[in-house]
């Protein structure tokens, strides 16, 4: 997602929505000054952006008992059936409770408690659970309940609104354990089931295959944030599935299931699980996911049709919309207006070449860049920090 300081607003997903919310019971740029003001009415939306494997305890990958993948065709009902038996106990229902602030007709504050349904993977065996950040964002309380009836009170080691995973914590003894595999290694074909508990009902089964590899969806497009590298199911998932294991023909989980479309059928989506096992080993480290951020917060793509238009010298590059006052980019002297054409010493045509040459520098690091202004090229070095 981004390291350059978006905003954390959720915005409208259109046809897209996270599974478990529905589960919920209840100057210088221009010649002359113009392009600067058409920076002001218009703001391009932010192109598609892209996300080392740290493990977080978790336990080896085993295959899933005597489960074996066909030779050929479909798999077997038994192939399901084992990975059902193997990897449905370490799969919990989550529960949570909300509250709603609202004024009644005598502008009096009221108080609601709304409650909520998802799901999580029990991926080590300190009692640390996977599951989406959306599932138990803004929750008060937190409940787990696990597939041999134990019940716990979950609380909250972090979350991260970027990726939609968080890490919650329970206290118990001979916690089963999920395999995690490796995403990377899955094809499009492979077998994939999904475990979860859509609508309350507890530690549903469902079995597809992938359906594709490295989808996205928009967490919010006016601000350019979205989820990326997706793996695309038809196993079917409905709310209340987000959190919830989509497991591989080994046994091994290799997505944490997080949405749908609602309007489609047999089009769901999973993080991958490389993704999510890398920012739950930041969340367990550090209680959060850092980020290397030099705090500009919107930009505007040039095209070779925009350099036209305004009679810019560049074809590309990327034009501060807006930045962070206290911030890398304003203590490195950048301003509304400026186009920035290469960073790192590459040519810059997209926020994911700049957020990979902000990456790339890592928090700490700093990043030389060449910047459009005033009719001629000037260049500035930003000091990489973290985002706050």
């Amino acid at each position: 997602m981004s390291s350059f300081g978006f905003g954390t607003r959720r915005g409208p997903l259109g046809s897209y929505f996270l599974a478990a919310l529905a589960g919920a019971v209840v100057g210088g740029l221009l010649v002359g000054g113009i392009l600067l003001n058409a920076v002001d009415r218009r703001m391009a939306a932010l192109p598609q952006v892209p996300g080392p494997d740290a493990g977080a305890g978790q336990a080896d990958r085993a295959p899933a008992g005597d489960a074996q993948p066909p030779a050929t065709g479909r798999p077997t009902s038994s192939v399901v059936a084992a990975i059902a038996r193997d990897v449905g106990p370490s799969v919990v229902k989550i529960s949570t409770l909300r509250e709603r602030v609202f004024y009644n007709f005598f502008f009096e504050r009221m108080i609601q408690q709304e409650e909520g349904l998802g799901s999580g993977v029990i991926f080590d065996r300190r009692g640390y659970v996977l599951t989406n950040y959306h599932v138990i964002e803004k929750a008060t309380q937190i409940g787990v309940v696990l597939s041999d009836g134990r019940e716990f009170t979950a609380s909250v080691v972090g979350g991260d609104y970027y990726t939609d995973v968080a890490v919650l914590q329970v206290k118990g003894d001979n916690l089963p354990v999920a395999s995690l595999g490796d995403s990377d290694a899955i094809q499009v074909g492979g077998l994939a089931v999904a475990i979860g508990n859509p609508f309350g009902f507890d530690h549903t089964v469902t079995a597809g295959v992938i359906s594709a590899l490295g989808r996205s969806l928009p967490l919010d497009e006016e601000q350019g944030i979205y989820l990326e590298n997706l793996i695309q199911t038809d196993a079917p998932i409905n709310p209340g599935n987000s959190g919830g294991a989509l497991v591989d023909e080994t046994g091994a989980v290799v997505g944490i299931n997080t949405a749908i479309i609602s309007q489609a059928q047999g089009i769901g989506f999973a993080i991958p699980i490389k993704t999510a096992r890398r920012i739950a080993s930041e969340i367990i480290e550090y209680g959060k996911v850092r980020r290397p951020w030099i705090g500009i917060t919107q930009v505007w793509a040039i095209t070779p049709d925009v350099a036209r238009d305004y009679r810019l010298p560049v074809d590309s590059g990327l034009a501060i919309v807006s930045y962070v006052r206290q911030s890398p980019a304003a203590a490195a002297g950048l301003r509304r207006g400026d186009v920035i054409i290469s960073a790192g010493g590459k040519r810059v045509k997209t926020i994911a070449d700049l957020r990979d040459a902000v990456t790339s520098a890592g928090i700490g690091g700093r990043l030389d860049l060449e910047v459009y202004r005033d009719g001629r090229v000037v260049k500035a070095t930003v000091a990489v920090g973290e985002a706050p």
